[in-house]
């Protein structure tokens, strides 16, 4: 069973660049999509980004396309976003997750979240 704990956030000041990484555990990591989501207080998970099992296909948000980039490294179990030119909209409690399909965007179709990551872009 997979395992998932996201590092990487912080506090930042708009403009800036921050990499998320999201570390697993557990068997089988590879055999998942994994995708990245956010929540900020008092709004709904928002879907950022999602990758392939081995990374080649990728799937962005438009709310995050060109400045966001998701990845991955297998031999590692972990993978990655890179968030460039942050805004304060940008932040948000920031959550990795896996599916067994790519292509869903949608929340309920991800599992075995992690604790999530604090991000907070200072104007």
């Amino acid at each position: 069973q997979v395992q998932l704990v996201e590092s990487g956030g912080g506090l930042v000041q708009a403009g800036d660049s921050l990499r998320l990484s999201c570390a697993a555990s557990g068997r089988g990591f590879s055999n998942y999509i994994v995708g990245w989501f956010r929540q900020a207080p008092g709004k709904a998970r928002e879907f950022l980004a999602t990758i392939g099992w081995s990374g080649g296909i990728t799937l962005y948000a438009d709310s995050v396309q060109g400045r966001f980039t998701i990845s991955r490294d297998n031999a590692k179990n972990t993978v990655y976003l890179q968030m460039n030119s942050l805004k304060p909209e940008d932040s948000a409690v920031y959550y990795c997750a896996i599916s067994g399909r790519f292509g869903s965007s949608r929340p309920v179709d991800f599992g075995a979240w992690g604790q999530g990551t604090q991000v907070t872009v200072s104007s």
